[in-house]
């Protein structure tokens, strides 16, 4: 399926969320989450390094969000999420993609393949057997790009290694 002049719209803040992400030293993957073909009702990026969880992906960010804007408004997320539509820099990896299948969202629109941890057919097919509209491959350059950048540099995060003194 193509992607709409909306679909790459919506896209370009998802890509300003990952840049953020980027410059704030983590996978830069920026989510935003649509109500009802219109409404942007949540917006986020990777956290897990600044959080030290995880599990705080975009996506999770922005479903957090999402259950947050239901209850300000009295609604019940099983109405919302199906006409919910998740665009997101990079592939759901299989929990993200575990998630917004349970929760029904009406499409996924997506940058590059996650080859590593794809829950849309990379590794795993989390929605299959769903009536969720996919567009996937929008601007995926971009995205793989913004990845090369963040693997190319040093994760001040990661653990210090200790060599064996003899």
């Amino acid at each position: 399926m193509a992607a709409t002049s909306f679909d790459r719209s919506v896209m370009s803040e998802c890509f300003r969320l990952a840049e953020e992400a980027l410059s704030s030293g983590e996978v830069p993957v920026g989510c935003v989450m649509v109500y009802d073909g219109e409404a942007i009702i949540a917006r986020d990026r990777n956290r897990v390094n600044e959080s030290r969880n995880a599990c705080r992906h975009a996506e999770m960010g922005c479903i957090e969000q999402v259950l947050a804007w239901c209850a300000d408004r009295r609604l019940h997320w099983k109405h919302v999420f199906p006409a919910t539509c998740v665009y997101v820099t990079v592939e759901p990896c299989i929990m993200c993609a575990s998630a917004l299948s349970v929760l029904g969202v009406s499409g996924i629109v997506f940058g590059c393949a996650n080859e590593r941890f794809g829950g849309m057919g990379s590794v795993l097919n989390c929605i299959d057997g769903t009536t969720t509209r996919v567009v996937s491959g929008v601007w995926a350059e971009r995205a793989v790009d913004l990845l090369k950048t963040f693997y190319a540099g040093e994760n001040p995060n990661a653990p210090k290694v200790h060599g064996k003194s003899v």
